[in-house]
């Protein structure tokens, strides 16, 4: 467990790096309490100045990321989002374009993962799992690049996971190969728009420990049986603590602010270490 874990992000010292700035955060709800990587995002955002427009499957999942982003005296706007069907997008934008009349940064943190490779996996739940964490991404870079030209600048951050970069303890290969095309599709876009003034980048978080952790995760791998998970999951990582949907904020909120104004088709690794051990 972090040596920060006790602390609300609101806890740390704050710069007002993204002050007046429009951010829209897909996934900024979560499956249960604690700090996934949306609703971190989203707070983190809210807590350096953005406007933040967050949005979820579950409209019902934002009401703790509203409360968290109140008690830093944030602004934060929910609404309900299917981020992988193009017209639930494209209103989705625009109810933000009429609110904010622009957009300056848009969070790509949609994602989840279904065990199995190839042969166990059914063709229904890899369409489903490359629609859920790839056409997503796809989908709201769609919508969102046009207003961002239009304006002349603009930053996106993809959400990706170390299971794009390697082997990380069990087969997901839709899961997988869906987080290795966000990095390439992250890769692609930042040299296309580069001269238009906008940023693309990607945060890889490692194996955190968040919500999804104790709701779906410790179903699929240790039989629900939370703490073995974290057990195993902790053998992987050289530091001596997992981290959390905090530390993917941390990240995303660097490469969206302009301290990382000559920063673009790159990627961030945050996971102590893990993707990098070579046993």
């Amino acid at each position: 467990m972090s040596p920060l874990s006790t602390l609300d992000p609101f806890d740390v010292p704050v710069a007002g790096r993204l002050a007046g700035k429009v951010a829209l955060v897909t996934g900024a709800g979560s499956v249960g309490p604690g700090w996934g990587n949306g609703r971190a995002v989203a707070v983190r955002f809210a807590q350096e100045g953005a406007i933040v427009h967050g949005l979820d499957l579950d409209a019902d999942c934002l009401s703790e990321t509203a409360l968290k982003v109140a008690a830093c005296a944030g602004r934060f706007i929910g609404g309900e989002c299917d981020v992988t069907h193009s017209a639930s997008v494209q209103a989705a934008v625009q109810r933000v374009l009429k609110a904010e009349g622009r957009i300056d940064i848009l969070v790509n943190n949609v994602g989840g993962s279904a065990k199995g490779g190839p042969v166990e996996m059914s063709e229904a739940v890899w369409d489903q799992q490359i629609a859920f964490n790839l056409k997503s991404v796809f989908l709201t870079s769609k919508h969102v690049l046009p207003p961002m030209v239009a304006q002349g600048c603009g930053v996106i951050v993809n959400v990706s996971s170390t299971s794009g970069l390697r082997w990380t303890g069990a087969a997901q290969v839709a899961y997988a190969a869906a987080k290795a095309g966000v990095i390439q599709m992250s890769k692609v876009m930042a040299v296309e728009y580069a001269s238009r003034g906008i940023r693309v980048n990607t945060v890889v978080p490692g194996q955190l420990h968040t919500p999804m952790v104790e709701a779906r995760l410790a179903g699929q791998r240790a039989g629900g049986d939370v703490q073995t998970l974290l057990k195993d999951r902790q053998a992987r990582i050289p530091l001596p603590f997992m981290g959390d949907g905090r530390d993917t904020a941390t990240a995303a909120v660097f490469l969206a602010s302009d301290e990382a104004r000559f920063i673009t088709g790159a990627e961030i690794v945050v996971d102590g270490g893990m993707s990098v051990r070579c046993d």
